[in-house]
C-alpha cells in the first residue's frame, strides 16, 4: 500500500481504539457525578456505593484514554505535513481550547476529586466531579466543532499566495451549523454507552453466583433502575439528533447520504433497504427488504423527497473538480450505517429485558446463564454504535479530508490524496503502523483485565461496609466524619 492508505489505516486504528474510551469517559462522569448527588442529598448510602465503585471504573478508563489521545496530536504532524499546513490555522484554535480549557479543567478537578474523600467538605468536593464531568463534555464540544470544519468549512478564507486556510471568524467555527448538529448527537451516545455500561455491570453483579451484601444489592438494583430510565431517554435523544443531523448531511454533503443507502440511481421517493445481497460497490439492484420512502423523509423531511444517486452526483463532481471518482467506499458507508442503527438498537432492547425482568420491584433472576452472559455481552453494543457512526462519518466524506462547503468558498477543500507528508515513506509507516496497533492492543489487555478486576470485586473493594460519613452539605473540613482515603485511586492518580 501507498503512504496514504497506510496512514489512513494507522489513524483509523488509533482513532477508533481511543474513541472506545471517550464516550464512556465523558457518560460515566456525568453518571458519577450524578450519583454523588444523589447521595449528598439524600444520604442514601447506596448512592455512596456507587460513587466509588463506578468512580474507580471511571479512573481507569479516562487514564487509558490520555495515554491513547496522545497519539493522534502526533500523526497531524508526522503522517499529515500537508493538512496540518492547509488547516493548522483554523484546526489549531479548537485544539488549543480543548487542551488549554476543557482537558485542563476536567484533569484538574478530577485529581481534586480523587484526593478530596478526606480533604473537602461534601459540598466542595461534590462540585469537584461536576466541574471534571463538565470539562470532558467540554473537551467534546472542541474536538467536535474542529472535525465538524472538515466536513463543513466556515469562517475561513483561502490564502491563494500561501494555499492555506486563514480562520477569519473563530465564532463561526465553533458555531458551525455541524457541530451544533453533532454535538448532541455525540453526547447523547456517550450517555447511552455509560447507561448501558452501568447496567450491565449492575445486571451481572447481581445474577453472578456469589450473592452480593444487603448493601451491595440495593446499591445495583438501584443502578439497574437508574440505567433502564437512561438508555430510554438516551436512545430517544439519540434517534431525534440523529435524524436531524442526516437532514443536514444530505444539504452539505449529499454524496454522503447516497453512499449510507449505496444508492446508485437518483430516486424520488427512494426507499431504504434494511439489508443488501451483493456487491454494493459493484451494483445497482442489491438492496433487500426496502421500507418504501424512509430514505426520502430521512434525507429531506417529505417522503417523497428526491434523493440523487452516487452516479448522478459524482458526474457533478467531475464538472466542478475537475476529472476523478469521488465515491466513497460503498461497502464500509453502507454497511457501517446499518450497524450503527442495529447496534444502537439492541442497546435499547436491552433496556427493555431489563425493565420487564425488573418490574414490579422484581429481583432479577439468578438461574438464567443466557441473561448473566447477555447483561455483559450488552455492553459492547453501544461502544460498536458509536465506532460505527464515526466510521460512517468519517469514509463517507473521502475523497476528501476537508469537504468542499456547497455555499462556501470554492478553494476550502482538500483531498485526503493531497494530505499525507511527502517526507514519509511506505517503511515508516509500517514501523508506526505495526508498533501503535501491538501498543494498543497491550493497553486493551491491561485495561480489561482492570475492570474485570474491580467488577468481580464488586463495590466492597472500594467501599468496605462501615457506616458511611454524612453529607449534607456541612461545610467543616476536619475529615472526620469522611470515608477513608481510597489508596489504589491514589496510586492511579499518580500514574497519571
Amino acid at each position: 500500500m501507498d503512504v496514504v492508505s497506510l496512514s489512513r489505516w494507522q489513524f483509523g486504528i488509533t482513532t477508533v481504539y481511543h474513541f472506545w474510551m471517550v464516550p464512556l469517559t465523558i457518560g460515566l462522569g456525568l453518571t458519577v457525578a450524578y450519583f454523588q448527588t444523589r447521595w449528598y442529598r439524600s444520604g442514601d448510602e447506596a448512592y455512596l456505593r456507587l460513587t466509588k465503585f463506578f468512580g474507580k471504573l471511571f479512573l481507569i478508563n479516562f487514564a487509558m484514554g490520555v495515554v491513547t489521545g496522545i497519539v493522534q496530536e502526533f500523526q497531524f504532524g508526522m503522517n499529515w505535513a500537508n493538512y496540518s499546513r492547509f488547516v493548522g490555522d483554523v484546526f489549531g484554535a479548537p485544539l488549543a481550547m480543548e487542551a488549554l480549557v476543557a482537558f485542563f479543567l476536567e484533569s484538574t478537578f478530577l485529581g481534586l476529586w480523587i484526593f478530596g474523600w478526606e480533604r473537602l467538605s461534601p459540598r466542595l468536593h461534590l462540585a469537584t466531579i461536576w466541574a471534571a464531568a463538565i470539562g470532558a463534555t467540554m473537551s467534546a464540544y472542541f474536538i467536535v466543532a474542529a472535525n465538524s470544519w472538515m466536513q463543513h468549512p466556515v469562517g475561513a478564507v483561502y490564502n491563494a499566495e500561501t494555499g492555506r486556510a486563514e480562520m477569519t471568524d473563530i465564532w463561526a467555527v465553533l458555531t458551525n451549523s455541524t457541530t451544533l448538529a453533532a454535538y448532541p448527537h455525540v453526547i447523547a451516545g456517550a450517555l447511552l454507552v455509560a447507561a448501558v455500561f452501568v447496567g450491565g455491570i449492575s445486571a451481572w453483579l447481581l445474577m453472578r453466583d456469589r450473592p452480593l451484601p444487603a448493601a451491595d444489592r440495593t446499591a445495583m438494583h438501584k443502578a439497574v433502575r437508574t440505567s433502564i430510565y437512561l438508555t430510554f431517554a438516551m436512545g430517544i435523544a439519540v434517534a431525534i439528533s440523529g435524524d436531524y443531523q442526516a437532514k443536514l448531511m444530505f444539504e452539505q454533503q449529499p454524496m454522503k447520504m447516497a453512499a449510507a443507502e449505496a444508492l446508485c440511481d437518483t430516486e424520488q421517493p427512494a426507499g431504504l433497504s434494511v439489508f443488501a445481497v451483493g456487491d454494493v460497490s459493484a451494483e445497482c439492484d442489491v438492496r433487500t427488504i426496502v421500507i418504501p420512502n424512509l430514505l426520502s423523509f430521512m434525507a429531506t423531511g417529505s417522503f417523497d423527497g428526491k434523493v440523487e444517486g452516487v452516479k448522478d452526483i459524482n458526474a457533478q463532481y467531475r464538472e466542478q473538480f475537475g476529472p476523478g471518482d469521488y465515491r466513497p467506499n460503498l461497502v464500509i458507508t453502507y454497511w457501517a450505517f446499518r450497524a450503527m442503527i442495529g447496534f444502537g438498537a439492541i442497546a435499547s432492547l436491552g433496556a427493555v429485558v431489563a425493565w420487564w425482568k425488573t418490574r414490579k420491584g422484581k429481583d432479577l433472576p439468578t438461574d438464567k446463564r443466557w441473561l448473566r452472559i447477555g447483561s455483559i455481552a450488552i455492553i459492547a453494543t453501544p461502544f460498536l454504535a458509536n465506532s460505527f457512526g464515526w466510521i460512517f462519518t468519517e469514509m463517507g466524506r473521502q475523497p476528501w479530508v476537508v469537504a468542499p462547503n456547497p455555499d462556501g468558498i470554492p478553494e476550502l477543500r482538500l483531498m485526503t490524496a493531497d494530505a499525507s507528508s511527502p517526507a514519509v515513506s511506505p517503511g515508516m509507516v509500517w514501523t508506526t503502523l505495526i508498533g501503535f496497533t501491538l501498543l494498543y492492543g497491550s493497553l486493551m489487555v491491561v485495561e480489561l483485565f482492570l475492570l474485570k478486576r474491580y467488577v468481580q470485586a464488586g463495590p466492597e473493594a472500594v467501599m468496605p461496609h462501615a457506616p458511611p460519613p454524612e453529607p449534607g452539605g456541612d461545610d467543616d473540613t476536619d475529615g472526620s466524619e469522611r470515608p477513608d482515603r481510597d489508596e489504589e485511586a491514589d496510586v492511579l492518580a499518580f500514574a497519571y
